[in-house]
């Protein structure tokens, strides 16, 4: 039971993944602490200053909408970097490889040859 285990933990797919999130999540930890450290004031900045920048209440709600902005470039800093870091590299690589592993086209033998010559004599008379 526990080498049907350690067999399928050290399978590559379940290493490759295991490895994937925790970059993932290395990676978005990142992206949001840049965005609280620099994106965040700039948003506030922008959209009003104050403690939370981009923020309107309504009858004793506050609603930070300053937040959410934030949110979604963090989340479009994140899929562009991905794209530009691992999407685009491993796409080229993949077409790389497809065009190393096309057969080279078979050369007709000189069988072959001799009876498309004897066949276009043949038509021509």
């Amino acid at each position: 039971m526990l080498n049907g285990f350690r067999d399928f933990i050290l399978r590559g797919n379940v290493v490759d993944l295991a490895v994937g999130v925790v970059t993932g999540a290395a990676f978005a930890a990142l992206i949001a602490a840049f965005t609280a450290a620099f994106l965040t004031p700039l948003i506030s900045l922008v959209t009003g200053g104050g403690k939370v920048g981009g923020a309107f209440t309504l009858n004793g709600v506050s609603f930070p909408y300053g937040l959410f902005i934030g949110a979604i470039i963090t989340f479009l800093l994140t899929m562009a970097i991905i794209y530009f870091a691992v999407v685009v590299p491993m796409t080229a690589a993949v077409n790389r490889l497809k065009r190393e592993d096309k057969p080279a086209e078979a050369q007709p033998s000189n069988e072959e040859k001799l009876l498309v010559e004897i066949r276009d004599a043949l038509r021509s008379r």
